[in-house]
C-alpha cells in the first residue's frame, strides 16, 4: 500500500520505523489525546509495532500508515485500525507538533478514507476520540463522519463515537 497526495506519501510501517513511532508515541500530543502506551525504548517501539501494526497488515489488510513529506521527512500517522469492541474499522491520526495546523492529518486521512472504500472496500468507518480533543472533532466532522455516540475503550475511557 503506497498513497500519494499532493504534498505525503503513505505507506506501511517497517521495524526500521521504530525510532521514528518512539518519538511519535512519546510527542506531548499523542500523550494527551492519545495515551502512554508504553513505549520507552526503539525496543519497546519495534515490538508495539510488531504486535499492533505489522499483524494488523497481516490479518486485516490495513492498519496504520506512515506519513512523510514528499522529501522522505516523517511526519506523522495516519491509518485504519480494528478494535476487537467495534464492529468497523476506525480511523486514527497523529501528527509530531511542529506539523500541525498545516492540513497534513486532514490530507492523509482523506486518503485512507479513500483507500479504503476504493480498494478495500469497507462501506462503514468509524472514529473516536477524546471529547476534549476540538481539533480531531473537527478534523472527523470535516471527514464526513457525524457523531452517532460513545465509545468505551479498553481501560473504561469514554470516547466520542463517529462514522460515515
Amino acid at each position: 500500500m503506497n498513497l500519494e497526495t499532493d504534498r505525503l506519501l503513505l505507506r506501511q510501517y517497517v521495524l526500521s520505523d521504530a525510532p521514528f513511532i518512539y518519538k511519535l508515541m512519546n510527542s506531548e500530543g499523542w500523550l494527551k489525546n492519545i495515551g502512554d502506551r508504553g513505549i520507552k525504548n526503539i525496543e519497546d517501539a519495534e515490538a508495539y509495532m510488531q504486535k499492533n501494526y505489522l499483524s494488523s497488515y497481516e490479518k486485516h489488510g490495513f492498519g496504520p500508515y506512515l506519513v512523510s513529506l514528499k522529501d522522505g521527512t516523517p511526519i506523522g500517522s495516519s491509518g485504519l485500525y480494528k478494535r476487537n469492541n467495534l464492529e468497523h474499522p476506525d480511523v486514527g491520526f497523529a501528527f509530531l507538533s511542529e506539523f500541525g495546523n498545516k492540513g497534513y492529518a486532514f490530507e492523509s486521512t482523506k486518503a485512507v478514507m479513500k483507500y479504503a472504500a476504493e480498494k478495500l472496500k469497507l462501506q462503514t468507518i468509524v472514529g473516536i476520540t477524546l471529547p476534549e480533543n476540538i481539533s480531531s472533532v473537527k478534523l472527523l466532522k470535516k471527514l464526513g463522519l457525524s457523531e452517532i455516540g460513545t465509545y468505551k475503550y479498553e481501560d473504561g475511557e469514554e470516547l466520542l463515537l463517529f462514522s460515515n
